[in-house]
């Protein structure tokens, strides 16, 4: 049988940014390709192309070179939506009416939309807040109400920038929990894939499994690659202040 074709296919992408008069390449002919029911994580250190490569992905930022393809299957839905590391929430919208947006902006009806929006915030455990406004909530209320946007739009793709970060450690543990792994380590800017690690750590994954001595051997050799980077672009931040 012939292989499944990938859900979503970077092909040698390469983006590069003017910069107080000189060129800045953020992006350096980047390949990869995610199937349908797999969660693809990016890692690497800050500055490395991580935010750029998902806009590009998203359709927020055009490539200066190469390409991407999301394979449609629900004509007419959205093909992607994405979770940003600040929440972006409407001020003058209620969480529930957030949450909608999309939905709203399709045409939705709106009981449709008020029952989406009911089992999302439950979902992200937000369900009596949902008459308040973004000011009324913490920081990682604000961005758990951002996650529950992205998943009400149903989109075909979902895109997250770091949206865990600002939650609390037993929420972000949760959450995490609903997540598949399969992690990809980029190197420091310009961003280009250093290192695939495949997760075969088996089904369901719970809490128990951080426990494993697989786990922890994985993460082990996932974090040290990434000081490395992390050493070498800080280095070279420092010789670029210098020069």
């Amino acid at each position: 049988m012939p292989p499944p074709v990938p859900k979503v296919l970077v092909n040698e992408v390469s983006v590069t940014f003017e910069s107080h008069g000189r060129s800045v390449l953020a992006l350096d002919r980047i390949s990869l390709q995610a199937h349908a029911g797999e969660f693809l994580c990016i890692v690497g250190p800050s500055g490395s192309g991580k935010s750029t490569l998902l806009r590009v992905v998203a359709g927020l930022l055009r490539q200066s070179a190469g390409a991407v393809r999301i394979e449609a299957d629900r004509p007419g839905m959205p093909l992607t939506a994405m979770v940003f590391q600040e929440h972006a929430l409407l001020p003058w919208r209620t969480v529930r009416d957030n949450v909608t947006f999309g939905l709203e902006n399709r045409g939705v009806p709106r009981a449709e939309r008020d029952a989406r929006a009911r089992e999302m915030l439950a979902m992200v455990g937000l369900t009596r807040f949902a008459r308040h406004y973004p000011h009324q909530l913490s920081g990682g209320m604000k961005q758990r109400v951002g996650i529950a946007r992205a998943l009400a739009n149903d989109p075909e793709v979902l895109l997250m920038d770091e949206p865990l970060a600002a939650l609390d450690a037993q929420t972000r543990t949760i959450m995490q929990e609903e997540l598949l792994r399969i992690w990809a380590l980029l190197t420091a800017r310009p961003g280009r894939v250093s290192q695939v690690y495949s997760v075969d750590l088996g089904r369901p994954r719970g809490l128990e499994v951080r426990g494993s001595p697989a786990y922890g051997a994985l993460l082990e050799k996932i974090w040290s690659q990434l000081r490395e980077e992390v050493v070498r672009a800080m280095a070279e931040d420092r010789r670029g202040e210098r020069a």
